[in-house]
């Protein structure tokens, strides 16, 4: 049996390495265990293990008192869920155009998605504000939703042209020569093999709008409206001086479903960034 040795540098690497695990990881596990603790209790002792003092009602609190998480989670998929639809819509025809198409201008128009993304939210709130105010959608959902799709286009264009820049096109000529038109080419042959780069994009296009609080508290301020981070805002400003307990079993309710669809397509998510990288 063949035992491999690990060089000096390895050792140093792999400490590094579970180090910055251990930081990363630690405080979500406090969080978790200080949600099954009475309120008191996290105040005198947070770093403790709950074992005498263990309890759900932190959750049932969280979940079936007046501030209603589920209706909240609710509220978030379907911001978030409608989001994630319309960005890969548009950006599945924008960037096929750029990746596969010659037409003036065309470098024009990516220099111009490119520099959308170093705009941020806050250089163009109180026009957005008084455009959605005149379209009648402030307070609503949509109101949250459009904004935030189009502040998110240009990342998902610029990842998923890479991508499918990378795609040999020798593939896309041969399904040519069989017949097949340009809608049948994207829809049986770039989707299926570009769905690494677009499970990259729907991830963090649903995670930047999960986590956008800005928008929604400026846009939604009915409590029924709010998605689960701008309800987070509202515990923590209204009841965190009297019970962490509440405060720490939300933000668990909260970050476990992300954790969750992160566990299972971190795979795709990778593969989707390292070969959909910007190529010029």
């Amino acid at each position: 049996m063949h035992i491999k040795r690990l060089s000096f540098s390895k050792i140093i690497i792999y400490l590094v390495l579970s180090l910055w695990a251990l930081l990363t990881i630690y405080p979500f596990i406090w969080v978790l265990l200080n949600s099954f603790k009475d309120k008191n209790v996290i105040l005198v002792d947070s770093f403790s293990i709950p074992i005498t003092t263990f309890t759900f009602d932190n959750y049932k609190a969280a979940v079936f008192g007046r501030y209603n998480i589920l209706r909240a989670y609710m509220n978030s998929f379907i911001i978030s869920g409608s989001v994630v639809i319309l960005v890969l819509f548009i950006t599945t025809f924008s960037s096929f155009a750029l990746a596969r198409y010659e037409f003036k201008g065309k470098k024009f128009i990516y220099g111009m998605i490119i520099a959308c993304m170093m705009f941020p939210i806050f250089s163009i709130i109180f026009p957005l504000h008084e455009l959605l105010f005149k379209m009648g959608i402030n307070g609503k959902h949509l109101g949250v939703i459009l904004p935030q799709v189009a502040g998110n286009l240009a990342f998902a264009t610029i990842l998923i042209t890479g991508f499918i820049q990378n795609i040999p096109i020798d593939i896309e000529e041969s399904a040519y020569l069989d017949g097949a038109n340009t809608v049948q080419i994207l829809w049986h042959l770039i989707l299926p093999m570009s769905k690494s780069a677009f499970s990259s994009a729907a991830i963090f296009v649903f995670l930047w709008s999960y986590n956008d609080l800005f928008l929604q508290m400026l846009i939604l301020t009915d409590r029924k409206m709010m998605p689960v981070s701008a309800l987070l805002k509202e515990i923590s400003s209204k009841e965190g001086g009297t019970n962490y307990g509440l405060m720490v079993a939300a933000v668990a309710v909260i970050a476990i479903p992300i954790i969750i669809i992160y566990f299972f397509l971190q795979k795709n998510i990778i593969k989707g960034l390292t070969a959909g990288a910007v190529k010029g």
